[in-house]
């Protein structure tokens, strides 16, 4: 079992296991850590397992043509997009940043390029309307353990065909930048409840009261009717807060108004709104800043 070095983590920066390191230890499974695979030491560590078939999947690391080519049959990625939709480091949120309706699991055998090798398996699913990173990663994982074993299965009994992937639909998803958790509140209700989504668990979107970092867990955009609730009256400034009730707290957008549900402050835990305005004065406050720095 092969997973990336044991990383610093948490309060003191101690150094923290992978979770795959935690369960193949469990299961009594020798585990390797290599921090490059252009040591030659490394590829004899996995020459010696005389693999039939390496399954890689978020290894978060560039694999050599000669890793790429060590396993008798090649190596087999298990990738959270439906290819060629969404190849690179961040399928899953780039996916809900966008607002696609769907995504799924693609099985695909690994090549040089990046996500571009012919795919032998693929499984969708829907995206719903409060669906976070979070929520799309623990559905997608546990259809990628389903897929890649009907897949193995089936490339054992020779039932497997390899589909070159359409040159039409490519997208790239980069690899998230902190900084693009900073919300722009000139921005759509909607795009803003879509990158507060994206953002959870990591890097958490946010905004600042009163200088004070101020992270945005749960929000939704209101739709007509909430508006009007909301009284929004023309020429409200973006980033205002319009109301704070029981409900959640409405914030004025570029166009439209976010609700948000759960948020947290710099040192605090997460608070749903009804708890939060219990401690904090917020009508008619303006969160800041408004755009990116």
């Amino acid at each position: 079992m092969f997973t990336q070095p044991d990383r610093p983590s948490g309060r003191g920066q101690p150094l923290q296991a992978s979770p795959v390191k935690n369960l193949a230890a469990s299961r009594g499974f020798r585990v390797y850590q290599p921090a490059t695979f252009k040591s030659q030491d490394v590829l004899d560590d996995l020459r010696s397992l005389e693999l039939d078939v390496l399954v890689v999947v978020a290894y978060g690391l560039i694999l050599p043509p000669a890793v790429l080519q060590s396993p008798r049959q090649g190596c087999i990625n298990i990738h959270a997009s439906l290819l060629p939709r969404w190849r690179g480091a961040a399928p899953i949120q780039r996916a809900v940043l966008a607002g696609d309706a769907k995504t799924g699991v693609t099985i695909m055998r690994m090549e040089a390029g990046l996500d571009t090798g012919p795919m032998l398996a693929a499984r969708e699913v829907e995206i719903g309307a409060d669906d976070t990173a979070k929520t799309l990663h623990d559905r997608l994982a546990r259809l990628g353990a389903e897929l890649i074993v009907e897949t193995l299965h089936a490339q054992r009994l020779g039932g497997v065909r390899e589909v070159p992937q359409p040159s039409d639909g490519v997208t790239y998803a980069e690899k998230i930048n902190k900084a693009e958790a900073l919300i722009d509140w000139h921005q759509d209700a909607v795009l803003i409840s879509r990158r507060v989504r994206a953002f959870n668990p990591w890097p958490i979107a946010e905004t600042r009261l009163n200088g004070t970092q101020l992270r945005i867990w749960e929000a939704r955009p209101l739709d007509s009717a909430g508006m009007e609730a909301a009284e929004t009256g023309a020429g409200t400034l973006p980033g205002t807060v319009l109301a704070a009730t029981r409900e959640g707290i409405d914030v004025a957008c570029g166009r439209g108004v976010l609700r948000i549900l759960r948020l947290q402050l710099a040192g605090r835990r997460p608070l749903f709104a009804q708890e939060f305005i219990k401690g904090q004065r917020l009508d008619g406050v303006r969160f800041a800043p408004v755009r990116p720095a």
